[in-house]
Parts: C-alpha cells; sequence; structure tokens
C-alpha cells in the first residue's frame, strides 16, 4: 500500500456510519432514482416519499436537506453525488429506481 492509499484509508476511518446517521438527523434521505435512457439521474426519492426533480434536489441539497450527499461543480454545472463513505451500494447510481 503506497502513501496516496494509507492517507486514504485513514480518512476514510475517521468517520464511521453511525456519526453520518447522527449528522443527517432530520433531513430527508434519498431512496431511489429515476433514470433517463442515457443512464443519467433525473430525479430522485426521498425516505419521506417526495419525488424530485433533479434541479430541486440540488437546491434541496445545496440548503442543507438532504442527508448523505454532497454538491460539487463539474463540467461546467452543479452535480448531486453521494458523500464518499465506502460503501458502493448507497451510492447514487447504485439505489433502487421509481
Amino acid at each position: 500500500m503506497d502513501q496516496f492509499e494509507k492517507a486514504y484509508e485513514s480518512y476514510k476511518q475517521q468517520g464511521t456510519p453511525q456519526a453520518n446517521k447522527l449528522d443527517s438527523a432530520g433531513k430527508e434521505e434519498i431512496i431511489a432514482v429515476r433514470k433517463n435512457e442515457e443512464d443519467n439521474i433525473i430525479a430522485i426519492k426521498t425516505d419521506s416519499g417526495r419525488e424530485l426533480d433533479y434541479p430541486t434536489a440540488l437546491s434541496e441539497a445545496k440548503a442543507g436537506n438532504l442527508a448523505n450527499v454532497d454538491v460539487f461543480h463539474k463540467y461546467g454545472r452543479d452535480i448531486l453525488r453521494s458523500e464518499p463513505d465506502g460503501i458502493k451500494e448507497n451510492n447514487l447510481d447504485q439505489l433502487p429506481e421509481f
């Protein structure tokens, strides 16, 4: 394992799934996604049952209303993504479709 892998492994160990859940208190979690024909996420569904189009989901995430997601700027626009936690199954792209 090289120095970069060691640094990343150390970073991953700083948080725990329980800590992430505590930070998300009062926030909605994304439980499903809708994709278009090109396999791009175009909408999300939250654990409260709300279905949000992609621009609205971005706004909700920026406002801090969605748990365990980040908004970052890439390709000249804002992008919604799961917080990196080392668990592939909870990545937005891996969630069930609705």
